[in-house]
């Protein structure tokens, strides 16, 4: 299924961005949980804007690795928490990013 043009696509990576930078101070995440947080934010960013997205100009990253790369992202997020054990509020916001993620891919016109 792809529902999602890779612009629209493109706008959704900008607010998972947003979404982790703000996580840590807005549902009080510390420590691990808040670095990590931190660090999916930058990282995400750093992806965003090395991707080639269809019609923008030559980039590193090509539209189907971006989505290769949120794939495994998206199940290493759902998984983490239980693996590691986190609770609460911390499980809950990284199985729910991942998911959201993992809808997001599948959502997405990879090779358009």
């Amino acid at each position: 299924m792809s529902l999602l043009a890779p612009r629209f696509h493109r706008l959704l990576d900008f607010v998972t961005v947003v979404l982790f930078a703000a996580a840590p101070p807005v549902l009080g995440l510390s420590g691990s949980p808040a670095i990590l947080s931190y660090g999916l934010a930058a990282v995400h960013l750093l992806v965003t804007v090395s991707t080639a997205f269809p019609g923008q100009p030559r980039r590193p990253l090509s539209f189907p690795a971006h989505g290769g790369l949120e794939a495994a992202v998206g199940i290493a997020l759902v998984a983490l928490p239980w693996t590691v054990g986190w609770t609460g509020t911390v499980r809950t916001f990284y199985t729910v990013m991942g998911a959201v993620i993992l809808i997001v891919w599948l959502l997405s016109r990879y090779r358009a």
